[in-house]
């Protein structure tokens, strides 16, 4: 075998390659400082958005709990009958001390949800009555100035004006809090939280090394302790760098609403002038080691070392689905060997990829629709068997409204071709089929539904609620004891999960079932017992790809227990 080189194009000096390669290396050298001090500035522009999304965040939290407090306190000001016993009855009196007590364990149990640093108090003006109605994280000195401005402020007669829905700073012993009151007649609810804990979720976040973070009034005062105070003061006083987007700073100040402050946040950024000058040593050592490379490069013959390179490249476009691979000629007879022997494998994988995606997808569906089809007939053959034995029993005027339900029930699944439905359909669907059983036992057993306001519209599979309430009717319900039998939804926030629970006042599960199904293993199904069950968890595993839960339990007061547990925006459903 001989390999025939072909000269072609005009030679040159090694002095002319070598002075090409300095003029592309200057020219990049150029263009990175360029890039790099566009950069920057993007980085800066991108870190005070990121400010301003922070700030935002922690605001509109912030409002949500400012507007739920003063809403709480109107309310009990204006419809608690225990602040109205209060007021009634004289300050010393057991109906007062018991009202009171109630009053405290209340807010207690709201400064709970809120956290420790809101601080609720309740004044009776006509009774000089002013006490704290949740515990206290304040000092005794500051209560009792606390208390002197407070009365001083039910006694203006603009205190509606100025306090109601206004969350407002206040100065107690030199120390700054944030006060709302809220007036009913002679009666006020007064919520307090310190300007520092209110600002501390925001001081965590790094600012850079003078940074700051602080809460300031309507005429710019800061009202909190800020970080670094001394550190910021001496970097506005030094001397401006040669960099300047490496000294400049990010500031943002972002309002509350129904409040007279505002948040501000000033971010340094004295670490970029560092990365800027990394990056130049880093082109000057590239631009060294490519003047050295130059050498070694004149040993190595273009032809052989261009083929290689763009083989090279090839090869490594391949990993990218949408790219397109061009095998170029080549004079070496190997490498054009090997580019015909790699287009031909590539086309194999491509065709063994695309035939396995589709058996897959195939899969899916026979399987989707065969634990489908063995659900519908399962409860059919319950619907049947229930009839049949009313006419035993000669219950002409129940096996009309049973028929009339079944009817009902089986349009609502035959209309219904989906792989997910509205949840509010699921349960009228749920509640239709309870129905049913209830012509069938009568008074044996009792239902409660209820569901959190906006999860009607949430997407579920058909006749997964349906699976196990037939479960709780099968075992829970007998003729001896009334059993009762309870579906809630609720949506948790803020993983945006829906939760579905099922439970019962029957015997439970079985200790050997309830084995298998917390962990998860597979159930006996001789007789087409438990199908159903099996079936529901295959189905909510395909359709909504491993993020479903359902959990299995039995309740300490007897009964059994099914917690199912759903993305509020399930995946695309397999058509």
């Amino acid at each position: 075998m001989r390999l025939i080189i072909h000269r072609t194009g005009k030679p040159y000096p090694v002095k002319h390659y070598v002075n090409m390669l300095i003029v592309i290396l200057f020219t990049a050298l150029v263009l990175d400082f360029m890039i790099s001090y566009a950069s920057i500035s993007i980085v800066k522009q991108q870190s005070g958005r990121s400010l301003r999304d922070t700030a935002d965040l922690y605001i509109n939290r912030i409002n949500h709990d400012f507007a739920y407090i003063n809403h709480y306190m109107g309310w009990s000001l204006a419809n608690d009958q225990i602040i109205e016993t209060m007021d009634e009855n004289a300050s010393g009196s057991a109906e007062f001390l018991k009202s009171n007590t109630q009053l405290h364990q209340r807010f207690t149990e709201l400064q709970k949800n809120y956290g420790q640093a809101y601080q609720f108090f309740i004044y009776l003006k006509n009774k000089d009555f002013f006490l704290n109605c949740a515990p206290l994280s304040i000092g005794y000195p500051d209560y009792l100035e606390l208390k002197r401005q407070i009365i001083s402020y039910a006694e203006d007669k603009n205190v509606y004006d100025k306090f109601y829905s206004r969350w407002t700073p206040v100065l107690v012993r030199n120390k700054y809090y944030i006060v709302n009151i809220v007036p009913y007649h002679d009666r006020y609810l007064i919520c307090l939280i310190s300007a520092d804990e209110l600002i501390r979720p925001l001081q965590s976040i790094d600012m850079g090394k003078n940074g700051t973070v602080s809460l300031v009034d309507e005429q710019g005062i800061n009202i909190s302790t800020p970080i670094r105070v001394d550190e910021t003061q001496a970097l506005d006083n030094a001397k401006p760098s040669p960099f300047g987007l490496a000294h400049s700073r990010a500031a943002v100040t972002s309002r509350f609403s129904d409040a007279s402050f505002s948040v501000q946040m000033i971010a340094r950024y004295g670490t970029f002038e560092k990365i800027m000058i990394a990056q130049l040593v880093i082109i000057l050592l590239a631009l060294m080691i490519a003047i050295v490379l130059c050498i070694v490069m004149l040993y190595f013959n273009k032809r052989v070392l261009r083929p290689i390179q763009s083989f090279s490249d090839t090869l490594t476009r391949w990993n990218e689905e949408s790219a397109a691979l061009d095998f170029k000629n080549s004079k070496i007879i190997e490498l054009e060997q090997a580019s015909q022997q790699f287009k031909h494998l590539i086309g194999q994988i491509r065709r063994f990829k695309i035939d396995m995606y589709e058996q897959e997808l195939e899969k899916q569906r026979i399987q989707l629709d065969y634990m489908k089809l063995q659900i519908n007939p399962h409860f059919f053959l319950n619907c049947l068997t229930s009839m049949y034995s009313m006419a035993q029993m000669q219950m002409y005027g129940e096996i009309e409204r049973m028929a009339m339900s079944t009817t009902q029930y089986f349009r609502y699944i035959f209309q219904n071709g989906h792989n997910f439905v509205r949840l509010q359909d699921e349960i009228e669907h749920v509640r239709i089929y309870l129905d049913i059983q209830r012509h069938r036992y009568r008074n044996a057993f009792a239902y409660h539904i209820s569901q959190d306001a906006g999860t009607g519209d949430i997407r579920i599979p058909p006749l997964v609620l349906q699976t196990f309430i037939e479960n709780a009717v099968k075992y829970a319900v007998s003729r001896v004891t009334e059993a009762n039998i309870t579906l809630s939804v609720c949506r948790e926030m803020p993983d945006d999960l829906a939760k579905i629970t099922i439970s019962d006042s029957g015997p439970g599960f079985p200790p050997d079932i309830l084995e298998q199904l917390m962990h998860g293993g597979p159930l006996n199904a001789e007789n087409g017992n438990r199908i159903g069950i099996m079936n529901t968890i295959q189905r909510l595993a395909l359709l909504y790809k491993g993020q479903a839960d359902v959990s299995f339990s039995n309740r300490e007061g007897g009964g059994a227990e099914v917690t199912i547990t759903i993305p509020v925006s399930p995946p695309e459903a397999i058509d």
